[in-house]
C-alpha cells in the first residue's frame, strides 16, 4: 500500500477535510482520530465493528467450547488438589 501525505488546513469551528481518494479507499462514513501527544491518527472505522470483526480470528487459538473444557478441568484438578 502506498502511503500518502496531505497538507490541510484546520477550520475556525476544528474540522478538516478527508481527501477524496482517501474517503474512497477507506468506504466508510465514521473514523477514530487518536491523540498521541506529539501527532493525530485518523482511523477508518467500519460501519458495523461487529460485523468487521467476524471470521478475523477464526482458526487462532482455542474454540470456545475448547477453552471452557479445559478451564473446567484445571478447575477440577485444583479442587481435588485441596
Amino acid at each position: 500500500m502506498a502511503m500518502a501525505s496531505y497538507v490541510m488546513t484546520v477550520s475556525q469551528n476544528g474540522q478538516v477535510s478527508i481527501p477524496a481518494d482517501a474517503r474512497a479507499r477507506w468506504k466508510t462514513r465514521r473514523v477514530v482520530v487518536v491523540d498521541f501527544g506529539d501527532r493525530v491518527v485518523m482511523r477508518p472505522l467500519p460501519d458495523d465493528p461487529v460485523e468487521d470483526l467476524e471470521g478475523k480470528y477464526e482458526g487462532r487459538g482455542p474454540t470456545a467450547d475448547q477453552a471452557r473444557r479445559r478451564s473446567r478441568r484445571e478447575e477440577s484438578a485444583r479442587a481435588s488438589r485441596r
